[in-house]
């Protein structure tokens, strides 16, 4: 074991050594463990690249709402098919027919005491 030891001792009196072990100490300090890391660096770039498809997302909707608002301010008929379409309005002299792609639920619903046996 004191060979071990002396060994380990003239190694760390080299001047050099101790520079060289304090160095990576600190690359591993700043580099994996510092709020500013390198791994904090790629998480940011991946967040970003999210933001950014999320905000092209956003601007594709917001130039589709800019043209339906541009629409409706210069064709009244536009404001009817809307009208029609979404809020189910009709004129006084016509019926409305609402059809469904609705699957309905065919079983009874069942109080929660009772079983199906």
């Amino acid at each position: 074991m004191s060979k071990v030891k002396q060994a380990f001792l003239y190694v760390w009196r080299l001047s050099f050594v101790k520079y060289v072990v304090v160095c990576v100490v600190g690359v591993l300090l700043v580099g994996f463990l510092d709020e500013n890391s390198v791994l904090a660096h790629i998480q940011y770039k991946q967040r970003i690249g999210e933001l950014q498809e999320e905000i092209a997302h956003y601007e594709a909707i917001n130039q589709a709402n800019q043209i339906q608002i541009r629409d409706l301010q210069h064709n009244p008929k536009a404001m009817e098919k809307i009208a029609r379409e979404r809020y189910f309005m009709k004129a006084d002299d016509e019926d409305i027919f609402v059809l469904s792609d609705d699957e309905l639920n065919t079983q009874p619903k069942l109080p929660a005491d009772e079983t199906v046996e």
